[in-house]
């Protein structure tokens, strides 16, 4: 079984960010390095906020769709319930 993470990144502009990947380490240095051209890199999005860990891609795509339509309210307390201090979890992986 092939583990999907869903995760929020942010950066210097306080823009929340939504993705599904299945190798997040991976993902979060694209992210820091912004070696990917496209919404992430336009809004230096570097600093992984939160993430959570799926045992299916087509779980893990639900629950991106569904924190992508939140409000940022609830993206923010999604966040700080396991991230008050907003500490970049890039650090841990």
């Amino acid at each position: 079984m092939r583990l999907s993470y869903v995760y929020i990144v942010t950066g210097r502009s306080d823009t929340l960010y939504t993705g599904v990947t299945s190798i997040l380490e991976k993902r979060a240095a694209q992210h820091k390095q912004k070696a990917v051209d496209g919404f992430s890199k336009r809004y230096n999005l570097t600093l992984l906020l939160y993430y959570e860990v799926h045992g299916d891609i087509r779980a893990a795509i639900a629950r991106e769709k569904q924190i992508k339509g939140w409000t940022r309210a609830k993206k923010i307390a999604l966040v700080e319930s396991v991230n008050p201090h907003w500490r970049d979890l890039s650090e841990d992986l």
